[in-house]
């Protein structure tokens, strides 16, 4: 980072046009920092208007010059969604990247005590809203040199436990969604390979300062911190589209 924080300016995100759905938590906090430090423009998304102006106000606070806008859109609308993609394209004249982050938890002590209410609240949390903005992502992806959809996953969906059943089984069906999009990357490539990639980012759970501060006893053993998973997801673009085109890149130990 150069010394008005607004990028080293001769990195692979240098002018790169990045979403981030899910922007407002605090994983898309850390997102919106570091791609903003890295010198890409970043259009955020949340469902939460207020959150996701905290949310970009503070990462164009933390890189002044940097671009960073938000956009209050409602990802279980695949209609709003397409508007979304097909807007940010307009705007920028290009787009690069889609990161999701949109996430949420429901779990039961038991298998038997699984509530199928928890799996309609995540089926749409967590697949449906995959399924929507990959769709409404993936023709300005493949017209960028340099284009990225990366979902962040959950160690879980290879190893499911008891009384996660709805969240390991949406996770799961998420990963495999996106990699059907991968190997849609892949055929659109040819002989030559991908230059556009779909790729699943996998941590067995995430942590922040606030979650440290409220535990302080607390080894949080094998979770990411945000701001690791950040630096992943900008160092993706640093990667061959081939390379990770179709791949679980695993932030904690495979199970």
């Amino acid at each position: 980072m150069n010394a008005n924080g607004t990028g080293n300016g001769n990195g692979a995100l240098e002018g790169a046009v990045i979403a981030v759905a899910g922007a407002a938590g605090p994983a898309g906090r850390a997102t919106l920092l570091r791609l903003a430090e890295a010198g890409a423009i970043v259009v955020a998304s949340d469902a939460d208007p207020t959150r996701l102006a905290e949310a970009v106000d503070a990462a164009r606070y933390a890189h002044g010059g940097a671009t960073v806008t938000g956009d209050t859109v409602d990802l279980l609308d695949l209609a709003a969604t397409r508007e979304w993609a097909a807007k940010t394209e307009k705007e920028f004249g290009r787009i690069d990247g889609l990161v999701h982050l949109v996430g949420g938890w429901r779990g039961s002590a038991t298998f038997a005590e699984t509530d199928l209410a928890d799996w309609d609240l995540l089926e749409k949390l967590l697949i449906r809203t995959v399924q929507h903005t990959s769709l409404a992502f993936h023709d300005g992806l493949l017209r960028s040199d340099r284009g990225r959809f990366l979902l962040i996953s959950a160690a879980g969906a290879s190893r499911p436990t008891a009384g996660n059943a709805a969240y390991a089984a949406s996770k799961a069906a998420a990963e495999a969604w996106t990699l059907a999009l991968a190997d849609a990357f892949r055929k659109a490539g040819g002989d030559e390979g991908p230059k556009t990639a779909a790729a699943i980012l996998i941590v067995k759970a995430l942590v922040h300062d606030a979650m440290r501060a409220e535990r302080p006893n607390a080894k949080f053993a094998g979770f990411t911190d945000v701001k690791e998973l950040a630096d992943a997801i900008a160092g993706v673009w640093e990667r061959p589209a081939s390379e990770v085109n179709g791949k679980r890149l695993w932030l904690t130990p495979q199970p």
